[in-house]
């Protein structure tokens, strides 16, 4: 095939206009680099391949960081909102959640016009087959048309299209989503350079027509009555007026359907190679790994505001179609249902993570970089979050400044890459409360406080964001002072801790010793006059009222938190040098010796995290390094 020179020069060339790619190409573009993003079908930007909605468990907290840092997930979540809910309100704060569920067509609509609004950033339909090198260096990619483009560094996102499969019983057909064709050639190219590849699987379940839907026998499930945002900067109000999703139950009798499909299914004849997410099953894996369960419950999700389509959360499939529409029609309220999509599995090729830095640039060929499902991760999320760090990365490489990496205890998002980069995956990964040991540091309310002074350093998070957090930095630390200093007597405050069933006090307190109890909320803060008048007086934004109320409740726990933190940064001081040869080290195991000389941990406390490196090999490397 005849080739040609693109006649432009990027500085940074992004394959693949997913979440990642979104992110990634936004920041680059946004630190002033001349960016390319280049994607098969430019009105799939951002497609939301599977369910219509943002955040939620761990999720939400990153969307949070991602808009804190100045991406713009929160922001176009916010904008193409058809819902919005706090999970997890009856738990601490360390756990809630935000979540969106987002009109489909809005989401790609509303992403594209925000990556048109930035100067440096071109955007280019086409399929990318191969990168170039020249050594260690890349040094640009070529496309299926026949373009040579140049980069000085390209970031790869190419989700689940790098010679995707489809399956629905024993219908097998190449792609990337059903009805977008794969990606093929780069896989083989990157093998070629010396990566490991391997392969994962998803899947996604039936669309319906929500005509066809018994809502009567369904429980619905409304959005908040009081809707927060993700996005802290004010482009977009609450929501107003939101949709209902719909909670409903298998049985038996679906069960007894689902197992007619098994003997043409994919997933059991091994016809699926790749490892599926083992926290979002399948159905039919769903009743054979839970077989006890007589039941499983299925979330109706709205696919937008103007359409009837609706998601089957909880029921993904790769069965037959006619098992498909038998198994549904058994579950309550889908009697007559109809179905507008249906159900499949897609199995693709991803890269094990741990041939990564934690900058997201590969070890093998510099200035490549891999972020979203090719690190073998799963949710929008995830890949939006990778996206992002992997864009800044290669434009602060570009510019020779230092790179930008989140620690554990500073964003969901350092847990996530380090984990990726320490502990690699061989089952995509998804982001969990659980997975961050510093979650009360780490919360969704906080992530701007936490990051946007970080990002604003180095040029991303604009002088908007940056003043908002020294508004609400600044209006905290008054408030906080405030209630130090003020006292209350017990007549003014008892007649509210009676109505909350709390004891009421025999003399007079600070405010702050009165605020810290926990049947006392924000909302009851405002009842007692002084706050009230203070809060009024001052303008004090309703985030720093509930930042207040969480640092009263929580403050011991926040500490206690800070000061392991802080501990295990000890251990991250403690840089190995490049290349150190573990191999001079004779009392090191051999598992420890092999893990360590794969991954490169860039510290002690990495090496620390590292599956099959021991306590006592990190107490022989402080030895050695100590000599």
């Amino acid at each position: 095939m005849k080739r040609y020179k693109h006649p432009e020069k990027f500085d940074v060339i992004v394959v693949g206009a997913g979440h990642a790619g979104s992110e990634a190409a936004a920041a680059s573009a946004n630190l002033g680099m001349k960016t390319l993003l280049i994607t098969m079908d430019l009105t799939k930007i951002a497609q939301m391949s599977c369910n219509p909605a943002m955040g939620g468990i761990a999720k939400g907290q990153i969307v949070r960081e991602i808009d804190a840092l100045g991406g713009y997930s929160g922001i176009v979540s916010d904008l193409s909102a058809v819902q919005f809910r706090m999970l997890n309100r009856s738990k601490g704060p360390a756990m809630w959640s935000p979540r969106t569920q987002n009109d489909r067509l809005l989401f790609t609509k509303y992403w594209r016009e925000q990556l048109e609004k930035i100067p440096n950033l071109h955007l280019m339909a086409d399929m990318v087959v191969q990168i170039t090198t020249q050594g260690e260096h890349v040094t640009g990619v070529i496309t299926k048309l026949g373009l040579v483009i140049s980069a000085k560094a390209v970031i790869l996102t190419a989700g689940t299209f790098m010679n995707g499969k489809i399956f629905i019983g024993q219908t097998q057909v190449t792609g990337g989503r059903i009805g977008e064709p794969a990606s093929f050639g780069l896989t083989e190219n990157l093998v070629d350079l010396g990566f490991q590849a391997g392969r994962m699987k998803t899947g996604t379940p039936p669309r319906i027509d929500m005509r066809s839907v018994d809502f009567t026998k369904m429980e619905e499930q409304k959005g908040d009555e009081n809707p927060e945002k993700f996005s802290f900067l004010p482009i977009t109000k609450p929501l107003e007026k939101q949709l209902s999703c719909w909670i409903t139950y298998t049985n038996p009798r679906v069960h007894d359907t689902l197992r007619i499909g098994f003997k043409e299914s994919p997933l059991f004849q091994g016809e699926i190679e790749g490892t599926g997410p083992r926290y979002c099953p399948s159905i039919e894996d769903k009743i054979v790994r839970f077989s006890s369960r007589d039941r499983h419950q299925l979330f109706l999700e709205p696919e937008g505001w103007n359409t009837y389509e609706m998601y089957v959360n909880g029921f993904s499939t790769s069965l037959p179609i006619d098992v498909q529409y038998e198994s549904m029609r058994r579950i309550p309220g889908l009697e007559n249902v109809k179905i507008m999509r249906y159900g499949y599995a897609i199995e693709y090729d991803y890269f094990p993570p741990t041939q990564l830095k934690h900058t997201l640039e590969t070890k093998r060929i510099k200035n490549l970089y891999f972020a979203g499902q090719i690190n073998g991760t799963t949710g929008y999320e995830e890949a939006a979050a990778q996206g992002i760090m992997a864009g800044i990365n290669a434009a602060l490489r570009i510019k020779e400044q230092e790179p930008f990496i989140l620690s554990r205890d500073q964003a969901y998002i350092g847990v996530l890459i380090d984990d990726l980069v320490t502990k690699g995956t061989d089952e995509p990964y998804r982001m969990f409360t659980s997975r961050a040991e510093y979650r009360t540091l780490l919360r969704q309310d906080n992530a701007d406080l936490r990051l946007t002074p970080l990002s604003h350093k180095i040029g991303l998070a604009s002088e908007e964001r940056m003043r908002l957090v020294e508004q609400k930095e600044k209006q905290f630390k008054r408030f906080i002072a405030f209630i130090n200093k003020e006292n209350i007597s017990p007549e003014s405050i008892n007649p509210l801790l009676e109505s909350k069933k709390t004891p009421p006090v025999k003399q007079t307190f600070k405010l702050s010793k009165i605020l810290s109890r926990p049947q006392l909320t924000a909302d009851d803060y405002l009842k007692i006059h002084k706050i009230k008048k203070f809060t009024e007086e001052n303008n004090i934004l309703p985030e720093v009222l509930r930042q207040v109320e969480i640092h009263m409740k929580y403050a011991k726990y926040f500490e206690k938190e800070k000061m392991l933190a802080d501990k295990m940064k000890q251990l991250e001081e403690l840089k190995i040098p490049d290349n150190f040869d573990y191999d001079k080290i004779p009392s090191l195991s051999n598992e420890a010796r092999e893990k360590l000389k794969t991954i490169q941990p860039r510290t002690l406390a990495q090496a620390s995290r590292i599956s099959g490196v021991s306590p006592s090999d990190i107490q022989v490397l402080l030895v050695y390094m100590g000599r």
